[in-house]
């Protein structure tokens, strides 16, 4: 597909965008004490060599490993593994269905408990790899009762139900993931001083460079190639605002798979932090005291009618629509949302929608390059980093297809 420029530039441009919440929060950790890894944390326990041992026999030719992935209860992913007949993983139709314990995961009793995992997307192995021609891989599934019943949790089949006969309208999503790298004891954020604060406000550490001011590029940098390698479309890496926050770009992706492809990438990027023994939180806001951003993930939406002539209407229609229906979006896009969306640190107010042009402050931003060239695409910047992009992207695709809504005054100066 032939993207434009402004869709492409806002997804490889990351957006710019502490009391803890640690109940609320994820993990990732690495310590770093005068910027070298400690022996206890930011390595692997094991033995590499080892594990390298083992590593070195060969796959059987006619098998293949799958990772079956899926979502739980409150949105992490969990994953198993069967072995399969090679061919079988030559497409979603080939593979069979499997099942799970959901009273280990929330999301089934004890006395009535298989849940039935459906596969949805393939995707490579990054961990498995092989030589020998022959793909393991990861299956990204959605989640079903005995009967065929999607499950309360099984958030894409609500999406699926939203891109249901839009398929002209080709709408690409782009998604900004942001988290923050923690160390193990899953309170100390990379690079910041153990039970304190760093001595130096946020400024620096965005888009940096110097061990003074980036901490885990190594691990942004192994998930980045692991997410390539397994065929997501990432588009680009940049480290955050405040320090120990990293940020990646999934997309444009088309439709549903904008959903499967970012949920896929969680999953990588926790395996990566496996093997880098650091603590990954996607929670919205982990410092709350201090002057610290917290973390989202920006969607950017962009429909075919957007990309073509008079294109810019067609978007600024679309953001009314949002409008309207704020407060059904806020309700989905993430726990701790409230935390963020204070009206500072490059956020709204969770309690108003306002939108402008080139401001981060506003709850919907339209790109200065699509405001000059009259069509493209707008960013959503309420949906908090831990949000369900099966809801997030759904529910965007429902309202902008709606009715029309009343119109609503920019936020900045630039007549709209």
């Amino acid at each position: 597909m032939k993207f434009t420029s402004s869709l492409v530039f806002a997804l490889g441009f990351a957006a710019q965008s502490l009391a803890f919440a640690p109940a609320m929060a994820p993990k990732l950790s690495t310590s770093l004490n005068a910027g070298v890894l400690s022996k206890t944390t930011g390595q692997s326990s094991l033995d590499p060599a080892v594990i390298a041992k083992y590593n070195s026999l060969p796959f059987p030719e006619d098998s293949i490993l799958a990772e079956y992935v899926w979502t739980d209860a409150v949105g992490n992913t969990r994953s198993k593994t069967r072995t399969l007949p090679a061919a079988k993983g030559k497409s979603v139709e080939s593979l069979p269905k499997w099942n799970f314990d959901g009273s280990s995961t929330d999301q089934a009793p004890g006395d009535d408990s298989e849940v039935i995992l459906r596969p949805c997307r393939i995707f490579k192995d990054p961990f498995r790899p092989r030589s020998d021609g022959i793909d393991n891989i990861l299956v990204m599934c959605d989640t079903y009762t005995p009967a065929g019943e999607p499950l309360e949790t099984n958030n894409r089949a609500f999406a699926a139900k939203a891109f249901e006969g839009m398929d002209d309208e080709e709408v690409w999503f782009g998604m900004e993931q942001e988290f923050t790298l923690f160390n193990l004891d899953e309170r100390t954020p990379l690079g910041w001083p153990e039970g304190g604060m760093p001595s130096r406000a946020q400024g620096p550490y965005y888009c940096s460079v110097g061990p003074e001011n980036s901490f885990g590029r190594a691990i942004v940098d192994a998930m980045y190639k692991a997410a390539l390698y397994a065929g997501i479309t990432i588009s680009g890496t940049n480290g955050e605002v405040m320090p120990g926050q990293q940020e990646y770009q999934v997309g444009p992706c088309v439709g549903i798979d904008a959903g499967d492809q970012l949920m896929m990438s969680r999953y990588i990027l926790q395996r990566v932090c496996e093997d880098f023994q650091v603590y990954c939180t996607l929670h919205p806001k982990p410092i709350v005291e201090g002057d610290w951003n917290g973390a989202g993930m920006h969607t950017n939406v962009s429909t075919k009618s957007m990309r073509e002539e008079g294109g810019l209407e067609v978007i600024k229609k679309a953001i009314y629509k949002l409008g309207e229906k704020h407060a059904e979006h806020i309700a989905i896009y993430g726990e701790g949302n409230e935390l963020r969306l204070t009206g500072k640190f490059e956020t709204a107010s969770i309690n108003d929608f306002t939108f402008g042009v080139a401001n981060r402050g506003a709850s919907v931003r339209i790109g200065r390059d699509t405001w000059d060239e009259g069509k493209g695409y707008f960013e959503d910047r309420r949906p908090s980093s831990n949000c369900d992009p099966y809801l997030v992207s759904g529910k965007i695709m429902s309202t902008i297809m709606g009715p029309e809504a009343p119109e609503i005054t920019p936020l900045d100066k630039e007549e709209a």
